[in-house]
């Protein structure tokens, strides 16, 4: 029987890296850095508090997704995008979601029913009375365990890595949002209790639907499309 083959540890440059990715990838989706504007370096890298070297490495990374373009003699610069990039990105979360809400109505137990009700709660009281790390932490939560729960883990990561293009912040600061999340999510415990497989993929599919909208009405009032 052969030993079981144990995952090394990541190093802590390429760490370094995928968050500093994450964290220019959150700016360009919000409209923080807008299409044209020059990524420094050394502005980045005295910003974040980390070498060049893992800012250089996190704009490879983004100009791999198209999201920057390196432009000769003068630098990484961000790339233009449109609404129906938006609509494109919404669209490819909620096809992987709502097969994944499908298999966790028709598979899902009753404890995980319990365990998905409590997370909600945790999601529902740092709504009310957390800061937006913590609001996104919970939602983390709740979204990882109900994926789970349909068994088809595959296809939970690549819903994972589609949803690193949500800028967390511009959800988790609107009280409107956070007011029909709490409920969305008590919708959707109840739904599963029933088994009603389709209230529970409706539910899921709004919450992208929504979440388009919204992303989209933010980078409208910045006037990114002009």
């Amino acid at each position: 029987m052969n030993a079981p083959v144990r995952a090394r540890p990541r190093p802590r440059r390429e760490q370094l890296s995928d968050e500093v990715a994450g964290h220019l990838r959150v700016r360009i989706m919000s409209g923080t850095l807008r299409p044209g504007t020059f990524i420094r370096l050394d502005e980045t890298a005295a910003e974040l508090g980390v070498s060049i070297t893992p800012v250089r490495e996190a704009l490879r990374t983004l100009r791999g997704e198209g999201m920057v373009q390196l432009e000769p003699h003068r630098g990484h610069v961000v790339s233009p995008f449109t609404r129906g990039d938006i609509e494109d990105i919404f669209w490819l979360q909620a096809v992987i979601a709502g097969q994944l809400a499908r298999s966790a109505a028709e598979r899902v137990t009753d404890e995980e029913i319990d365990e998905l009700e409590r997370l909600a709660e945790i999601v529902a009281d740092a709504i009310e009375h957390g800061s937006t790390a913590d609001v996104a932490d919970a939602e983390f939560a709740f979204h990882r365990t109900f994926n789970r729960a349909s068994g088809r883990i595959k296809l939970a990561w690549f819903l994972l890595h589609a949803a690193r293009y949500l800028p967390p912040h511009v959800y988790t600061a609107d009280p409107v949002w956070g007011r029909q999340t709490v409920a969305n999510r008590r919708e959707l415990i109840a739904a599963l209790r029933r088994r009603d497989v389709d209230t529970v993929v409706r539910l899921t599919d709004l919450q992208f639907t929504d979440g388009a909208r919204r992303l989209t009405a933010r980078l409208d009032e910045l006037g990114l499309w002009t």
